[in-house]
Order: structure tokens, then C-alpha cells, then sequence
């Protein structure tokens, strides 16, 4: 009989759809005891043999580099090469090879460890980023846990030691932001699966008492695809390892949710965020595990359509295949065949009340229209403050975002006071109110002048005047609509702004990088303007087609406004830059097709 290699076994069962069980070729099928929903099934051999080949060639790199990982990556070796060592279809199957390098981080993570059992990965002495490391070494320590090689005696010792240290530190640490509560609980849930203590089930129940936030549309506090991701994480294993199915509740409803925000390419839409991740990007593929554990678990056919549709998406292998292999060790229901994939719906007009977020989608082509800033407008984290109020996409055509800007007293960019339905037309609204102040009243002065720091009326900006008790006169007001109307995927929408005569109006569009720009007219520092007749962007076939233009003004300077002028700030992101501008009363209608 001709021998044949391991890898091209691997490709010829996975060309054959071989039946060969995982336990067999991959390794043990793995359980924590209190997952006590979980029932064996089929599993899903073609995938878990990808998982496994994908790992080995990660082990490969990680034993030959001469770089040492940091922070979180430290905990994602350790389960690398646990999940390697102990899944007998590896090359690395009980190799002597493995053995040093999990002593090493071991040691490694002892060393960075501070005397309350929390690292410095992220912030000082951080019980959640400690938490955050656990998410992959827990699992890790677990799966050594269920090899019985005397060779990894030594190993198990010292993580055991690093790992209750962290335990420590979990008990009586603090959190900065909303997610951290969950991240916390969630790692030690995973602790007390492999070392019972009921301080930790203590921790948790303290965390959880003071409730689990979600809105009526399925949003975190923080609104963020980012950290929604994150509590979803921690939420399930929660939920799985605790025998707490009514958690589930949270992390399905904000599934259903996300699916929404999800562009035709699987970008999700972050304008609404609270967080850092409204000024960068996510995929849905960040929550492939969340959908498949729950498409599994209750037999939902939209989660396993998201499923597949996810495990079709370039990048698929690099981002997942290559780095969850520990998950699915750790968590055998994600092992198991889906349900029957359901329809996706591709043809839906979806209002976010609560954060003001309008998803339109017929097919290919979608839009987004967003109403839902924060206000008083403040530049901080835990704050929704993106002007990007509008954006539309045609298969590969993208315009990323547009925004809209004055230069009424340098207020910066227009952000809508929410947004309202009339009709079959949906508005954006915001009057800003600017006044001149007169004296104080007699009885409000100080002799010496020293008057209180505060901040304007109108928020612009702060000085020594008190101005909460100073009359105020010569009000200057300027009123912004912007209505949307879509038919079946052609938008038009328009503007009105009206107040004092002459002010600067910049409508501003921001399409993706690499494409081509026709019907503009160059301007300085990589700037274009439309000025009459259409636009057209295209990108690998794909077109989008705006206009009309708005003449001939080229007005784009503090587009941003006062709050991030003074300090030399800007908004400008990446993307081919396209400006119409005009002055009051403004009425423009501009069209995309």
C-alpha cells in the first residue's frame, strides 16, 4: 500500500467530505462538566480537520520565531500549543518540542505578573486586561488538563500557580467601562471550571447584581460592534458554563441586531458607536463563534445562514481557521454540523429608534443614515460624536461617509438632534443657537474679577466670564435639515440651511481609496470639488453616480469647528475627498445612483 504525507491526507478528505471523527484524527472532544445543555451530534469533521492543519502550521512559526509575544498573544501561544500537543491528528502529538515552549511562557507570564496577580498589558496593573489574557489561557489550561502525559506535569504547576494569582486579582479588582464587568466574570467562570472556588461564583453574582443593560433595539451601553462583540464573548460562556441559559437572551438579541448592521460585503456599520471603533471599522466575522454556538445550540436557522455566510468571506481563513482552534476544543457545541440555514433577508428598510440609525438595503447596494450624536457634543470616550451622518455603497463602490459643515461662528460639523419619520422621507434637524453676553448683574460681580471657569452657552468654548448668570443678546440661530429619500436604492437627499445670509455651507464626501473620480475638479492637498453637473466614483466595476454640483466656492477650512481647531485637531481620515459647497439659505439637492 502507497504511504501518503499528512497534508495531502488532510486535502483529500476534505475533497471527499471524509466522515473520519475529530477525536480520532484531532484530538479530544472536549467539555467542561456544568455545559450541561450541550448533547453530542454530528460534528463538523471538514472544519475541525481545517482547524487543526491551520494550528499546526501556526505552532510551526511560533517554535521557530526568536520573537517573544506580548500581552494578550502570550495567552493565544500557550492555547496554540496545548491544542497541538494534545490533539493526536497534529504533528506535534505529544512532541518533546512543545514542552520547552510552554514552560517558557509560563515563566514569561510569571515574570510580568504583579504582586496582586494582575498585569500591565494595556493598562497598569489591570484586572480586565488580565481578564482579557484568561480568554485564551484558561482555555488552554483546560484542554492540557485533559492530557494525562507526565511530561506536562511541570507545565501544569506553573500556569496553575500563575492562574490562581490571577484569580486573586480578579476577586477584589475594579473595571473602567461597561464591558469590563462581563470580561471579568467570564474569565473567572472559566477559573472555577478547572479550579472550583466559590469566591469567584461570589465575584460574579456581585458583578451581575447590578443588572445586564440592553436597549430595545439590542445595544449594549456602549453601542459599540466592538465591544458587543466582547459581551457577547463573556455573556455565553457565561451563560454555557454556569447553566445560566437565560443569559443567552442578551447576546441573541444583539446578534439579530448586528445582522442589520452589516453591510453587503460583511462591514458592519459604526456610526452610533460610543467607543473608539466610531472612527475605524468591523466585520461580522468578529462574531462568527457567537453565531455559530447559538445557530447550534437553538436551532436558529438565521444564525447558521450568518454562519455560512461568514465562513465564504475573504479573510476567513487568516482570521479565524488560523486562530480559534482552542475554542473549539474548549467548547464541543461548536464542533457540531449547523441547523438548516434559513433566507437572509437582503431587501430592508430598518429604524434604530434608540440611537437613531436608519439601514436600508435592497441587495447590493445599501445606505445609512444616522441622527443619534451624543448631546452636548463631547469629545470623549463613552461618547457617540461622529458627524458621518450618511453613507452608500453599490457592490464595491463605496462612499464611506459624508458630512456636512458651517462656518456659523466656527460651530464645526452639523450633528442631528435625532431623527423623525415623515412619510416615506426620513429628517434630520438641528438649530444652533449662538448669543453675544451682556454685564453681569450687580449683584454677580467680584471686585477683584475672578470669575468662575464654565463653558459658554453654546459649548464653544470656556472661559472666566460665569457665563450661566450673564444676560444674554444679539441671539444668531441657523437651522440644518437634511431629508433622505430612498427609492429602491436611489437616494436623493436634501439640504436646507437657513439663518444669517452669507455663511459658508461645505457638504463633504469621503469615497474609499482606489478608485477612480470623473466630473470633479482638482483642488489642493489631494482635494476634489464638484461644481456642475454629476460625479461619478467607480471601483472595479462597480459606479456610484452624484450630483448636482453647487458652483464654484472652495470654503473647507474648519470643517471641524472650535472644539478641535484651538487644539490643532482634525477628522480628516483616509479616502478621495469631494467638496460641494455653497452659502445661505443653502437649498441643494444632490442625488446618488
Amino acid at each position: 500500500m502507497n504511504k501518503i504525507n499528512r497534508s495531502e491526507f488532510l486535502k483529500t478528505s476534505l475533497k471527499a467530505g471524509s466522515l473520519m471523527m475529530f477525536n480520532q484524527l484531532g484530538g479530544p472532544l472536549l467539555s467542561y462538566a456544568t455545559d450541561t445543555n450541550y448533547k453530542p451530534g454530528q460534528k463538523d469533521i471538514e472544519l475541525l480537520n481545517r482547524l487543526l492543519a491551520a494550528n499546526d502550521i501556526k505552532v510551526a512559526t511560533i517554535l521557530k520565531s526568536d520573537k517573544q509575544s506580548s500581552g494578550r498573544g502570550l495567552g493565544q501561544d500557550f492555547a496554540f500549543l496545548a491544542s497541538a500537543y494534545t490533539s493526536q491528528g497534529s504533528k506535534y502529538y505529544h512532541s518533546s518540542s512543545i514542552i520547552p515552549a510552554l514552560e517558557k511562557l509560563a515563566s514569561v507570564l510569571q515574570e510580568h505578573q504583579s504582586a496582586d496577580g494582575t498585569l500591565n498589558f494595556g493598562n497598569l496593573e489591570s484586572p480586565p486586561d488580565t481578564a482579557f489574557l484568561l480568554e485564551s489561557l484558561v482555555p488552554g489550561a483546560y484542554i492540557l488538563t485533559k492530557d494525562d502525559s507526565p511530561a506536562l506535569n511541570n507545565v501544569k504547576g506553573e500556569i496553575k500557580k500563575f492562574l490562581l494569582k490571577c484569580g486573586e486579582g480578579l476577586v477584589t479588582g475594579g473595571v473602567h467601562t461597561p464591558n469590563h464587568r462581563w470580561v471579568v466574570c467570564g474569565a473567572l467562570a472559566r477559573l472555577n471550571a478547572i479550579y472550583p472556588n466559590q469566591r469567584y461564583l461570589n465575584r460574579i453574582d456581585d458583578w451581575m447584581g447590578e443588572g445586564i443593560f440592553m436597549d430595545k433595539d439590542g445595544h449594549y451601553p456602549e453601542r459599540s460592534q466592538n465591544y458587543g462583540n466582547v459581551e457577547n464573548n463573556s455573556l455565553i460562556t457565561l451563560g454555557r458554563l454556569l447553566n445560566k441559559p437565560a443569559l443567552f437572551a442578551f447576546p441573541r438579541k444583539n446578534l439579530e441586531m448586528v445582522y442589520y448592521y452589516m453591510e453587503p460585503n460583511g462591514d458592519l456599520v459604526i456610526n452610533d458607536s460610543r467607543r473608539q471603533d466610531q472612527w475605524s471599522s468591523k466585520s461580522i466575522m468578529a462574531f462568527y463563534l457567537h453565531y455559530r454556538y447559538l445557530a447550534i445550540r437553538e436551532k436558529n436557522g438565521m444564525f447558521a445562514a450568518i454562519t455560512r455566510f461568514i465562513e465564504q468571506m475573504e479573510g476567513f481563513e487568516k482570521e479565524v481557521m488560523d486562530n480559534l482552534i482552542y475554542d473549539f476544543l474548549e467548547n464541543p457545541l461548536l464542533q457540531e454540523q449547523l441547523p438548516v440555514p434559513s433566507k437572509l433577508p437582503i431587501e430592508y428598510e430598518k429604524l434604530f429608534t434608540t440611537s437613531s440609525l436608519l439601514r436600508i438595503r435592497h441587495n447590493d447596494t445599501a445606505t445609512t443614515l444616522f441622527g443619534g450624536a451624543d448631546w452636548p457634543i463631547t469629545i470623549a470616550s463613552g461618547r457617540s460624536n461622529s458627524p458621518n451622518f450618511f453613507s452608500y455603497r453599490k457592490g464595491k463602490a463605496i462612499l464611506k461617509y459624508m458630512r456636512l459643515s458651517s462656518s456659523f461662528f466656527s460651530m464645526g460639523y452639523f450633528y442631528s438632534d435625532g431623527m423623525k419619520k415623515e412619510g416615506n422621507k426620513y429628517v434630520l434637524y438641528k438649530k444652533l443657537e449662538v448669543p453675544y453676553y451682556q454685564p453681569l448683574p450687580k449683584d454677580k460681580r467680584k471686585p477683584d474679577g475672578d470669575y468662575k471657569l464654565s463653558p459658554s452657552i453654546d459649548d464653544r468654548f470656556w472661559n472666566k466670564m460665569d457665563f450661566s448668570n450673564r444676560p444674554v443678546s444679539n441671539v444668531k440661530t441657523l437651522e440644518t435639515k437634511v431629508t433622505l429619500t430612498d427609492n429602491n436604492g436611489k437616494n436623493e437627499l436634501n439640504f436646507q440651511v437657513s439663518g444669517p445670509s452669507g455663511v459658508y455651507v461645505t457638504i463633504e464626501l469621503c469615497f474609499n481609496e482606489g478608485g477612480k473620480l470623473t466630473g470633479v475638479v482638482e483642488g489642493e492637498n489631494d482635494n476634489t470639488f464638484l461644481q456642475s453637473g454629476e460625479g461619478t466614483y467607480e471601483f472595479e466595476g462597480d459606479k456610484i453616480t452624484f450630483g448636482p454640483g453647487t458652483g464654484n466656492i472652495k470654503m473647507i477650512r474648519g470643517l471641524e469647528g472650535e472644539r478641535y481647531s484651538t487644539h490643532f485637531g482634525s477628522l480628516r481620515t483616509k479616502g478621495m475627498h469631494v467638496y460641494l459647497t455653497g452659502v445661505t439659505p443653502f437649498n441643494h439637492t444632490l442625488k446618488f445612483s
